[in-house]
């Protein structure tokens, strides 16, 4: 690859970043950083019936969020700028000018309604739809005629016949289509606004882009394009066209498939890491070499290859993701972890949103409890609620049989004295606690810890016990084991 690759991230401005979108904008700036090029963010904002004016900036809010940062766009300018399709119109003018006048393009001024009756005659003769050109070949009386019913034309690109359009794609490898399947199509509607085939095509130009990587969705495109880059006599790019995202059920993924999370701003309010989120994407498709499966942002720019993307689908893994996301959970700062979590705490109404150092100091704690298990910050909601309850509520049926057990009274009575008459609570004096139980009662192991356990939290296994009852507190502790034993 070249040392001066550019390559663009092009979304339509119409909602959160996809997790589509997200790894092509992903394999875009890594391409980029590997070979010192340049990664720009431009908006195709034409299909003015989808375009939120949100969208920008939520598509900006979500390639930062993953850690992406971009040499040009709507936000930091550039040389090519302005980076919005709908403000770059004037540019294309002359283009269209020069496919009109080599031959290249004409106007057709076909109404919907002549194209919905040309489209149900093919049906009715049982041929393959698309436009017959019937407007190629009109007289100036013709024109004139269409003109004087106030007619306004777009304009169509004339397809050559009997073309094989082939190019090498960096993933897919050799692709090839035939001219006579794609129909002249419309560059530029009656309105003056482009098609998307035909700005994509002078926007990538005139901002000098050499590596189009995209979705497969716009592989049926390309011949379109290329047709348009040779009649302009304009240097064409190469392509790497991305196979499909698919989830669990290996269907594709619709906007409304609630099986996997597919927008960033998802993740981000789930309290995901957002470094093992794009380590997950980095995996959606392209394979690394060796075994290794966490990787920082330099490890992905020096190891991240085209060659290595396969042509299949990738499976969206929620297993794989969240084992990730554990992983980057467990080697996290704890401060960054508490932030992560605490807003969720907040949200449930479990914690205050002031709160005195006390209250803060036992909020640390208990995200540093389950700091090991978590996989992302609203976790903490679940996995700690039985802190936040008066009662004790068993997981099931077999846990609460451990408490009919004839040593659970006797085990649970002693632990009860103690805590009574315990100066301090500490994890340490807790731990100290329990094995003066031991001594007294001559139950150890399963027989002393299982039943405490279980009277206390409502669950059979769970984090460090010391440090679970430390943080219940002492009137806690002695109110549950009271219930128990009563």
């Amino acid at each position: 690859m070249n040392q001066d690759v550019r390559v663009r991230y092009a979304p339509s401005p119409t909602g959160h970043l996809h997790i589509g979108g997200a790894r092509t904008a992903l394999f875009d700036y890594l391409m980029a950083r590997k070979h010192g090029g340049q990664f720009v963010v431009r908006f195709e904002d034409t299909d003015q019936t989808r375009h939120k004016e949100s969208g920008i900036q939520d598509q900006l809010d979500g390639l930062r969020w993953l850690g992406l940062e971009w040499d040009e766009s709507v936000d930091v300018g550039g040389p090519y700028a302005p980076y919005r399709q709908t403000e770059r119109l004037h540019l294309y003018a002359p283009y269209t000018d020069q496919l009109l006048a080599s031959g290249h393009a004409y106007h057709c001024y076909c109404s919907e309604e002549d194209l919905e009756k040309e489209r149900a005659e093919q049906e009715a003769r049982g041929e393959m739809g698309g436009y017959s050109g019937r407007c190629r070949h009109l007289t100036p009386e013709q024109v004139e005629a269409f003109r004087a019913e106030g007619r306004k034309p777009s304009v169509r690109f004339k397809v050559p016949s009997g073309r094989i359009i082939a190019f090498e794609d960096r993933v897919r490898e050799h692709v090839e289509f035939e001219s006579d399947g794609i129909g002249d199509f419309i560059i530029e509607r009656p309105d003056g606004m482009p098609t998307y085939n035909y700005a994509v095509v002078l926007d990538d130009v005139l901002m000098k882009i050499n590596l189009v990587i995209r979705g497969e969705e716009h592989l049926s495109n390309t011949p379109r394009q290329i047709l348009l880059y040779e009649a302009l006599g304009l240097p064409i790019p190469e392509f790497a066209h991305l196979a499909l995202i698919l989830n669990e059920d290996r269907k594709k993924m619709s906007k409304r498939d609630e099986t996997v999370l597919q927008f960033m701003n998802q993740y981000a309010e789930l309290g995901y890491i957002p470094e093992a989120v794009l380590n997950f994407i980095a995996l959606l498709g392209w394979s690394p070499v060796g075994e290794q499966e966490i990787f920082s942002k330099e490890e992905l720019i020096e190891q991240f290859d085209l060659g290595r993307v396969s042509k299949s689908p990738a499976i969206f893994d929620t297993h794989k993701l969240n084992h990730l996301s554990n992983a980057y959970m467990k080697k996290a700062d704890l401060d960054r972890v508490i932030g992560l979590c605490v807003p969720h705490l907040v949200k449930a109404g479990l914690v205050p949103a002031e709160r005195t150092a006390e209250e803060q100091a036992w909020v640390e704690k208990l995200v540093a409890l389950y700091q090991e298990q978590l996989t992302y910050g609203a976790e903490i909601v679940p996995l700690s609620s039985m802190f936040f309850r008066d009662d004790v509520e068993m997981e099931n049926e077999e846990t609460a049989a451990i408490l009919k057990e004839e040593s659970v009274p006797v085990v649970l009575g002693a632990f009860l004295s103690k805590v009574e008459t315990a100066q301090d609570f500490a994890p340490e004096t807790i731990g100290a606690m329990l094995k003066e139980v031991q001594k007294e009662t001559g139950f150890k192991g399963k027989q002393l810890f299982m039943p405490t356990r279980v009277a206390l939290t409502g669950q059979m296994h769970g984090r460090d016990l010391n440090h679970t009852i430390h943080l219940l507190g002492k009137e806690k502790v002695a109110a549950r084991l009271r219930l128990i034993l009563s």
